[in-house]
């Protein structure tokens, strides 16, 4: 029986890259119809598979849970993407990182975002998740720079609304992703027995201990934080954000570039994610470049976008070219060991052994099997 092979010619071939941080639906479209926000994520999708990003997990918009839809359109093939690991939405506190625009909620009584507190409606909030199709829970545990009500160093949850959080999600067989940027959020969230925290980006030492003890994963997203920090005195970028935003990353700029040092310097089980969504997707490889100007090695890097990423979402058969394994992978032009931004220029992109993306013509011929 004859196989195809593939001419590759200057390329180096890896396994298919992971993002374990995106947001595929536009959160600016949340207040239109469904049918537009849905959309919205179909270039988005063909863009992060052009990158060679064969799968993606998704952390979920403020509302409604649409990217378990996209899921399923993925899956029976009507709309080219990424394989989609969802977390239908972000559970928050009220007038926590999830709570999208409490003035609507005070004014017109309309909640925008799956908000819940107190250790019942927590526990109900996680199980509509679970209806909904979640392959994950993701839940704020402390506050953010975009959100319109709380600070990036405020705590969400209380431990026993934490505990209850992820206890339920347990019970349902389903992981937990904590957006937290704090100690005593992450902390708490540790203890909790999340499975990932995201960001982490003013957390120190004594975090990063509890986290390799216990064994949880860091996806630091650090491309998005120097996104934003770099551009803090260019007016027209932030003339379409808000002003408490752009505050925010000037009060805290020091402490974030000091934090996003701190995980090359640990043992942490670092996972490849991006906070895609917040900045355009076609740049999501650029957090690559970001991870080695903070310390990260290439084959770190690398590793966090392969195998340990396909180790944080529990897919054995991702991340690595080995017999039995899926067949992602991605052919970037160049050597990424000594030029990282070779991760940029995707060149083939093959998805469960399917070519999905040749940029450029290459000689394709039958070999004996």
């Amino acid at each position: 029986m004859g196989a195809e092979v593939i001419d590759m010619p200057g390329c180096t071939l890896l396994p298919g890259f992971i993002d374990c941080h995106v947001h595929l639906l536009d959160e600016s479209a949340e207040t239109v119809s469904v049918g537009y926000q849905t959309l919205t994520a179909v270039p988005v999708l063909r863009s992060l598979l052009d990158n060679g990003f064969t799968t993606v997990r998704d952390l979920g918009s403020a509302h409604l849970a649409l990217n378990v839809a996209l899921r399923r359109a993925v899956e029976d093939g009507l709309v080219p993407g990424p394989r989609i690991v969802a977390a239908p939405n972000i559970l928050s506190p009220r007038g926590g990182h999830g709570d999208k625009h409490p003035e609507l909620s005070q004014r017109y009584g309309a909640q925008i975002g799956a908000v819940a507190d107190g250790v019942e409606e927590v526990r109900r909030a996680v199980r509509e998740q679970a209806r909904a199709g979640a392959d994950w829970i993701k839940f704020a545990g402390g506050g953010g720079f975009s959100s319109p009500v709380d600070s990036p160093d405020s705590t969400a949850y209380s431990q026993a609304e934490m505990d209850t959080l992820v206890a339920t999600a347990d019970d349902l067989g389903l992981p937990c992703a904590t957006h937290a940027f704090s100690d005593r959020a992450v902390l708490r969230a540790v203890a909790a027995g999340v499975r990932s925290v995201e960001h982490g980006c003013f957390a120190t030492l004594r975090s990063y201990t509890a986290m390799e003890k216990a064994g949880t994963y860091l996806v630091p997203t650090q491309y998005v934080q120097t996104y934003f920090l770099d551009r803090l005195d260019d007016d027209a970028f932030w003339s379409t954000s808000t002003a408490s935003t752009r505050a925010a990353y000037r009060a805290h700029a020091n402490r974030l570039r000091d934090g996003l040092r701190r995980p090359a310097r640990s043992a942490v089980k670092v996972a490849f994610g991006t906070d895609a969504g917040m900045f355009p997707h076609a740049e999501n490889w650029r957090e690559f470049p970001a991870l080695l100007d903070h310390g990260f090695t290439a084959l770190r890097a690398l590793r966090a976008a392969t195998c340990v990423a396909a180790e944080l979402l529990s897919r054995p058969d991702l991340g690595t070219i080995t017999p039995g394994a899926t067949a992602d992978l991605v052919a970037v032009q160049g050597d990424p060991f000594q030029d990282i931004t070779a991760t940029g220029r995707a060149r083939y992109v093959l998805q469960a052994g399917r070519l999905v993306k040749e940029s450029r013509a290459g000689a394709v011929t039958n070999a004996p099997g």
